[in-house]
């Protein structure tokens, strides 16, 4: 089975897809969002863009790894999560604590959902 790369760079490709099941990672990247709860929006609003390129929407993502500089921001991350997510449909996930790329950064996180139905590479 051929594995279907979007915007491919020498890098990192913004999706892999293989078998119907898509793995994308996003990170804030307005300028000037410094709170949790604004950079998590951003990286929401970020995977919604990803996951239409697939035909897919948030109802589709399987699991969720939070890479998350300071946990005392836990509970604001989750309020914003529980308010993206409509009941019955959160997926599996993982919340780390971690150093990451760029110190303005709060939260990263790597997403992998079943693309759409109709979606064709």
């Amino acid at each position: 089975m051929k594995i279907h790369r979007i915007n491919p760079t020498r890098r990192w490709s913004d999706i892999t897809v293989f078998n119907g099941i898509a793995n994308f990672v996003e990170v804030p990247e307005c300028e000037g969002v410094t709170d949790i709860e604004g950079q998590v929006a951003q990286v929401f609003k970020q995977a919604e863009s990803m996951l239409a390129l697939i035909g897919s929407n948030k109802s589709r993502i399987l699991t969720v790894t939070i890479y998350i500089t300071d946990f005392a921001n836990v509970d604001r991350l989750n309020a914003v999560w529980d308010s993206w997510f409509d009941e019955g449909t959160a997926p599996s996930r993982a919340c780390v604590k971690v150093e990451l790329a760029d110190p303005e950064w709060l939260v990263e996180m790597a997403f992998t959902a079943a693309a759409g139905e109709d979606y064709q590479p």
